[in-house]
């Protein structure tokens, strides 16, 4: 008797299954966490951020959604700074990711906020990137979209630096499978800290 060998895994569903495994884990934490203490470890990460700005022109921060950590009193710190910051913006849903200065005035496409449309584009130099995980290598896994792949070669050519931030536990000691797309970050910072990555 011939015994078929198994199906192959399907990389796309084992990585969408890892989304929605790491999506609960946070969601799990943050909803562990008292509101005070919430506010306490983001005030924690502005401080671990704050030498970053001395050479930043334009910091590209995001507007949080769900469990994200929320960058927005670094942001606050670098306008007090005479930084500009800016945010991710779409003209439509299917159009490509790009960075807006000002503040989000206006419902996004894909979701959240963004600043208006006759906000002005910006090249960031220093780029704080939202993700569900980050390994020691410096490979991340975003929600899914692939917004952030997209815009970040072009943004990595001009010498742009793409910190992942995040809550502690999203830095994974396991390594994730870096597709041939993937842009490494250079560091990842947390309320614990920030670790470079080579």
């Amino acid at each position: 008797m011939v015994v078929p060998s198994p199906a192959p895994p399907d990389p796309a569903a084992a990585k969408q299954a890892m989304r929605r495994l790491l999506r609960g884990a946070r969601r799990d934490y943050v909803a562990r966490l008292r509101l005070e203490e919430q506010a306490e470890f983001q005030s924690r990460l502005a401080d671990v951020l704050l030498p970053e700005l001395t050479r930043a022109r334009v910091i590209a921060g995001y507007s949080p959604m769900g469990s994200e950590i929320d960058p927005s009193m670094l942001l606050w710190h670098a306008g007090n700074a005479m930084i500009t910051t800016a945010f991710p913006a779409f003209d439509l849903a299917d159009s490509p990711m790009t960075f807006r200065s000002g503040q989000c005035a206006e419902d996004c496409p894909v979701g959240g906020v963004q600043p208006p449309a006759q906000a002005k584009l910006v090249d960031p130099d220093l780029i704080l990137v939202p993700l569900l995980a980050v390994d020691r290598n410096g490979t991340r896994l975003g929600q899914g979209g692939g917004h952030y792949d997209r815009a970040l070669p072009a943004l990595r050519a001009k010498g742009a630096r793409m910190i992942g931030i995040g809550w502690s536990m999203q830095l994974l000691d396991t390594l994730l499978v870096a597709d041939p797309w993937d842009v490494p970050l250079d560091a990842f910072a947390s309320p614990d800290g920030l670790v470079e990555f080579s």
